[in-house]
């Protein structure tokens, strides 16, 4: 049975029309969302970069593997929630929309407890896996601890808007993030430049503007007249629902926190060298995501687009929807990276302005970035196939392209050929080239037809029953 609840004014529906259309109309509020997101670390470690030392700037910059690693898992799940969500509603059951949703709630409140407690616990251990300089961990401790006590606000904000934007709407989670972002953005100039907090006023800042991304989004929720209405009434765990969020997400979920994990090894090996090779690295790091930016948001935009056409049993448009996306991604990276080569010097010393972290962000931008390309059929198909219901395979891939693979390759490299910084760092392209070989291969092979309208049909044959 059926339950109509209207569809809301920001809702939509990708089940026809153009396709170009509806993945630019998503991706582009998407891809701006993503960008103001990007500016929470970089304005920090711009700020303590400029203003603060070299060791605050090395510890906020080389700290993502540790907080990816938490927040990626929860983003994972959070995909999961997204892509039933999808299917639910490209096929008209509004009803199972919301208990959907209800059910993410209940799941997301549960594990912000867990969360914060679970990462204040591990902070010592992940210095010590990071191997950090001392003055340089005695910074990360500061960010780390501040950081993990607010880290409710991000995974609420990260569910609403994985909510929002599983029923085609982008572009309100894209206005919460203006705000928090440059809300961020005047508190770190603030707490850094006026009360001379140092790495503790940049990690303050970022928690306050998440909160507030957090609590627009819990208020969007409850207000809005779309079939993703939050509700006391509909604040409630479903069991089932819960076990098809988790089927789809913890691969998922899984994926993220294990690459992240495996990246912190990574990052102790490029620690070894010294505080010049690990600020030339946040440099890199830091303009490398907006090189991500187009990729990613369009791979969000084929999981939403797979999910919703497929809800409805449309294989072929799903299927064509994801190719489109993989070339407009393409397009997009290749424009991106030119310039970033080109300008690779004045990029670096926005940062930082040390000649020796200037020799290596140089180096890392224009031996890396050319790599980018092949990243692009990873992230497309993997979203198309997770749109699909189809979550393992991305994870066994992406595991085995970006953990097993790349640490093979790292301890072979550094004991037997050469330990030296470049050869170290081209772990992560050789990673992203067996990944998109292997992906490719994959979806041309198989294609959308495993999990299709996994969510749905399940419901729809216990319901017969």
């Amino acid at each position: 049975m059926r339950t109509e609840v209207k569809r809301g004014r920001t809702d939509i529906d990708m089940t026809s029309g153009s396709i170009t259309r509806h993945l630019i109309a998503f991706a582009i509020p998407l891809l701006l969302g993503n960008l103001f997101q990007m500016l929470y670390n970089t304005v920090d470690t711009w700020v303590v970069g400029n203003f603060v030392s070299t060791a605050a700037f090395s510890a906020v910059g080389t700290l993502a593997s540790v907080t990816n690693l938490m927040i990626g898992f929860f983003i994972g799940l959070t995909s999961g929630a997204g892509v039933v969500i999808s299917q639910f509603f490209g096929s008209g059951r509004y009803d199972k929309v919301r208990d959907t949703v209800g059910t993410s709630v209940v799941m997301t409140v549960v594990l912000c407890v867990v969360f914060t407690a679970l990462g204040l616990l591990l902070i010592p251990l992940f210095l010590l896996i990071l191997d950090m300089p001392d003055d340089v961990a005695v910074e990360a401790t500061t960010y780390l601890s501040i950081w993990f006590s607010g880290i409710s606000g991000l995974m609420i904000y990260n569910m609403g808007a994985s909510i929002l934007r599983a029923v085609g709407d982008s572009r309100r989670p894209f206005v919460f993030l203006i705000v928090s972002a440059l809300t961020n953005t005047v508190l770190d100039l603030a707490f850094v430049l006026w009360l001379g907090m140092g790495v503790a006023g940049v990690a303050l800042a970022t928690i306050i503007a998440q909160g507030i991304s957090a609590v627009l989004v819990v208020i969007t929720l409850i207000r809005t007249d779309s079939c993703v209405k939050l509700s006391l009434g509909s604040v409630r765990l479903d069991k089932e629902i819960l076990g098809r969020i988790i089927k789809v997400g913890i691969p998922a979920a899984l994926q993220m926190a294990i690459t992240s994990f495996s990246n912190m090894f990574v990052q102790s090996y490029i620690n070894y060298f010294d505080k010049g090779a690990m600020g030339g690295w946040t440099a890199y790091t830091k303009i490398d995501q907006v090189i991500l930016l187009p990729m990613q948001s369009l791979g969000l935009a084929s999981t939403t687009f797979v999910g919703q056409n497929l809800g409805c049993g449309q294989l072929k448009r799903a299927e064509k929807g994801a190719d489109t996306a993989f070339v407009m991604s393409l397009i997009s990276t290749a424009l991106l990276i030119v310039p970033v080569i080109i300008f690779s010097g004045p990029l670096v010393t926005f940062f930082n302005s040390d000649p020796i972290v200037y020799d290596f962000g140089v180096m890392f931008l224009r031996f890396l970035t050319p790599f980018y390309l092949f990243w692009c059929a990873n992230q497309i198909y993997s979203g198309a196939l997770r749109g699909a219901g189809n979550s393992l395979v991305p994870m066994i891939i992406m595991l085995g392209s970006f953990v097993v693979f790349r640490q093979v390759y790292l301890y072979i490299m550094a004991n037997f050929i050469s330990n030296t910084i470049l050869p170290i760092v081209m772990a992560f392209p050789a990673g992203w080239v067996l990944a998109a070989v292997i992906t490719y291969i994959y979806y041309r092979a198989k294609g959308l037809s495993h999990g299709v309208r996994v969510a749905v049909d399940s419901t729809e044959e216990k319901e017969k029953a």
